[in-house]
């Protein structure tokens, strides 16, 4: 019976871009395409089929990994030998089959329950940073055919402390707003547009000018009281500024 306490384990998510656009086969072989390269990858970083679990998606992959299987070793298959296999396919296929991949790499606790469905929090964050619009973003503006996210927990453990083939200096901290509170994580490379912050903050309103006074009658410019003027004929007496004076 699958294992239905929460255990730790690490979570490899993959998302193929655009993937509804695509007719019947061509979805078809994009799948193939995309399971493929994950299995590749996923050896080259020693991870055989005994230390790993998929979840099939459609158009996304999910793996839940074994924890003995060293982190750096995973990342260091993604920066490097994920997106050279991947570039090397997409050089053999059609316009209309190139693959192009959002990733999240995670850490944290996934229970297996009784109907082979995957359960947990921290999976289902790991899903949110998929699904986020940085990523897709990313995607979208870079030349390459490959976007990567790691979360806080892999980028605090693993990524900032330097290790050999992972520069944490191409990482760029995003935080990510889901219905549960912002949710901070580390995407690979530069931010795109979308997220960058505004360079020069928007203009403040202008202080409204005082209104300019209207033109007296003409041949009239008093600056007191009056007690009436009709037809340029002054009516009663008038007061001019501070005389105290009526005249």
């Amino acid at each position: 019976m699958p294992q239905t306490a929460p255990l730790p384990r690490t979570m490899l998510l993959i998302d193929t871009e655009r993937f509804s656009d695509r007719d019947d086969v061509q979805q078809a072989l994009l799948r193939r395409m995309l399971f493929s390269l994950v299995d590749r990858v996923l050896l080259t970083a020693g991870v055989d089929q005994t230390m790993r679990l998929r979840a099939d998606r459609g158009d996304a992959v999910m793996e839940l990994i074994d924890p003995a299987v060293p982190l750096t070793t995973l990342l260091r298959a993604l920066l490097t030998d994920l997106p050279a296999e991947l570039r090397a396919m997409n050089r053999m296929a059609a316009s209309s089959t190139q693959l192009r991949l959002r990733a999240v790499l995670a850490g944290g606790y996934v229970a297996v329950d009784e109907y082979d469905g995957w359960v947990g929090t921290d999976l289902n964050d790991a899903c949110r940073l998929l699904d986020a619009d940085p990523l897709r973003a990313a995607l979208r503006e870079r030349a390459g055919d490959f976007v990567l996210c790691v979360s806080e927990s892999v980028h605090a453990g693993i990524v900032r402390h330097q290790h050999t083939g992972i520069p944490a200096e191409e990482f760029t901290h995003i935080t990510v707003p889901t219905k549960n509170g912002p949710l901070p994580a580390w995407l690979h490379g530069p931010l795109p547009t979308l997220a960058k912050p505004s360079a020069t903050p928007p203009p403040a309103d202008p202080t409204p000018a005082s209104p300019t006074p209207a033109p007296s009658p003409a041949g009239i410019d008093f600056r007191g009281t009056n007690h009436g003027v009709v037809a340029n004929r002054v009516e009663g007496g008038i007061s001019f500024g501070d005389s105290g004076g009526r005249r």
